[in-house]
């Protein structure tokens, strides 16, 4: 199975909408919202006949056992993330607690243990020979990155047979961006033109090839701004990046979004424009493939 992913740097770009029109221009069979900190694919993918749900588990957490506590204040002095609260009973922070286990190998009187912690819900979606993988992190948790990785390994272990998955990633370029470009072919990074988002856009495109994933660009609402939009496309010809193409800004696109329609289903300039840089990803992914 090859991958094709969507980023973006900047959040608000419209890497969603590309990646669910991308989705039905495909009529793909397997994709994923690796997004799991906000996941909003789901959103405007319709209704699925079955969904199957699973606990996801991070890093186990520590606990103060109170009745063999000394209060020694060993465990308070090493933890780095201010987890240990002190006082008559020590207590551990929960969300504070990264479940490094160095407050367990420092007591001396055992009264620390770990237990296993519920950081997150991951989710599979069938309809008939679709697969959706996605999951939904618990607020507080840090495990962003591993739970991306469970994401797409649970769409490869339950994919019908398919030549391509659409990954609808996440902004930034934290954990859960590096967890998302593992093992893709190509990342489509969906750009705007404003100064913020070019320079998230550098950045984005920096960690692609720093794990050798081919990249390609789209600049989305490019005409309000097209100054910005030039110096995109010429930050692009000089990194020899392929340049997609351009999306106008379209006031159609947010009612029918809210309406929840698919722009592949509609004739408007915005759907057009996404329409033929879809074509134009194809084959850049296909000679990426090739290569």
């Amino acid at each position: 199975m090859h991958q094709i992913l969507i980023l973006s740097g900047k959040g608000g770009t419209g890497k969603t909408t590309v990646a669910s029109t991308f989705i039905a221009l495909s009529h793909a069979k397997a994709y994923a919202d690796c997004d799991v900190d906000a996941p909003n694919l789901h959103l405007v993918m319709g209704s699925f006949e079955t969904e199957r749900k699973s606990d996801y588990f991070g890093l186990p957490k520590a606990e103060i056992d109170g009745t063999l506590c000394t209060g020694c204040n060993r465990c308070f002095e090493v933890c780095r993330f201010d987890a240990v609260i002190p006082g008559p009973t020590y207590q551990i922070d929960p969300i504070a607690c990264e479940g490094c286990t160095y407050c367990l190998h420092v007591c001396r009187a055992d009264a620390i243990h770990t237990r296993p912690v519920k950081v997150g819900d991951l989710k599979l979606y069938e309809r008939k020979e679709e697969r959706f993988s996605t999951a939904t992190l618990t607020m507080g948790s840090g495990t962003t990155g591993k739970l991306v990785s469970e994401v797409k390994k649970q769409l490869k272990e339950n994919i019908p047979e398919t030549e391509v998955a659409i990954l609808d990633g996440s902004p930034g370029i934290g954990c859960p961006v590096i967890a998302s470009l593992s093992g893709v072919d190509l990342a489509l990074m969906v750009s705007e033109p404003s100064v913020s988002a070019f320079s998230d856009l550098k950045r984005v495109i920096t960690s692609a090839r720093q794990l050798q994933v081919p990249v390609a660009v789209v600049v989305n609402k490019y005409d309000i701004n097209p100054t910005i939009c030039g110096e995109i496309e010429v930050f692009c010809f000089k990194e020899g990046i392929p340049f997609l193409g351009k999306i106008p800004y379209d006031k159609q696109v947010v009612t029918s979004l809210n309406r929840g329609e698919n722009l592949a289903c509609l004739n408007t300039p915005a759907s057009q424009a996404i329409k033929r840089i879809y074509e134009k990803t194809l084959q850049v992914w296909k000679e990426q493939v090739r290569l």
